[in-house]
């Protein structure tokens, strides 16, 4: 039997099925002090994005053998450390593709067709149609950077609303692409040259950390949209608010920030602009199956099994 300590809020049922595999599951909110005192007696630590697994605890955590993140990115925890320490770190990828995929068409939706913008209008009893005019998504060209499991929904859904999709991603080949039904560019630049809308799609790395700057920025097609429901940083917030306000690029549509919580923003001036705190993955089904799967690698850790989700 192992300890098993959960730090950030998760479905019930991922602490009921470590504890039918024979584990003590204690859920517990922590300061970033309390956890460096109490790391130390626990085998393995489950965290969402809230918990900071640094340098630090990893440091501490003599009995550690597994942290598991119930989500797709791993930025939270000091991977370098936790492979040093030889602490397995396990994730569950396929949890929220979906619910990802979805609220990144509800950005698009938002923006084509005004919609916080004409929601606040007739809620202070203005009726004004003129001024509200918006933009069909079909014959539409989608521009995804990065096109792994949320960015290959997102094609999918998109090609259903009759939309072209233009992709770059290094790591996708022409038969993954010939798959999706995706047409594969050579650059960044490729892309933004001729999508409507510009959706990113990667994990935020130092190769991908303001991949959207201000040079990807002034090659975008004029009165195009960005979209970031993937990593804040990704894209360079002061070289999009410029762009917005200068008029070339038409709005955007971000539910993840450089900084977060978010506390302000020359954006959040912008009407065409946006906003979600990073709701991504949060619905009902994506954060139930988030639970479980990582439950669930965790689980083959502490039994010595192979899990599939292993990040290092």
């Amino acid at each position: 039997m192992a300890r098993i300590l959960v730090t950030d809020p998760l479905d019930p049922a991922a602490a009921e099925a470590l504890r039918k595999a024979g584990h003590e599951v204690e859920a517990r909110k922590l300061s970033p002090d309390e956890l460096l005192r109490e790391i130390p007696h626990y085998e393995a630590l489950l965290v969402r994005s809230e918990t900071k697994v640094t340098k630090a605890v990893l440091g501490v955590a003599d009995k550690l053998k597994v942290v598991g993140r119930a989500g797709v990115g791993v930025d939270n925890i000091d991977i370098a450390a936790a492979k040093e320490r030889g602490v397995a770190v396990v994730n569950a990828p396929l949890a929220a593709s979906n619910a990802v995929a979805e609220l990144t068409l509800a950005h698009m939706l938002a923006l084509a067709r005004q919609i916080p913008r004409a929601d606040a209008s007739t809620k202070e009893g203005k009726w004004e149609k003129k001024s509200l005019m918006g933009i069909e998504l079909q014959g539409r060209t989608l521009g995804l950077l990065g096109v792994g499991r949320i960015g290959g929904r997102v094609a999918e859904l998109c090609k259903a609303f009759g939309m072209r999709v233009v992709v770059y991603d290094p790591y996708v080949d022409a038969a993954r692409a010939k798959e999706l039904g995706v047409e594969k560019v050579e650059t960044p630049g490729d892309v933004v040259e001729v999508a409507d809308f510009v959706s990113v799609h990667v994990p935020l790395t130092p190769e991908t950390k303001h991949l959207v700057n201000a040079d990807l920025l002034k090659r975008a097609k004029k009165g195009s949209y960005f979209l970031n429901v993937a990593r804040g940083g990704v894209i360079d917030e002061k070289a999009l608010h410029d762009a917005i306000k200068s008029g070339h690029v038409g709005g955007a549509g971000l539910d993840t920030f450089e900084v977060e919580p978010l506390k302000e923003s020359p954006l959040a001036s912008l009407p065409n602009v946006v906003f979600t705190p990073h709701l991504g993955a949060s619905t009902h089904e994506a954060q139930s199956k988030a639970g479980l799967m990582v439950a669930e690698q965790v689980r083959k850790v502490l039994a010595g099994e192979k899990a599939e989700f292993r990040v290092v």
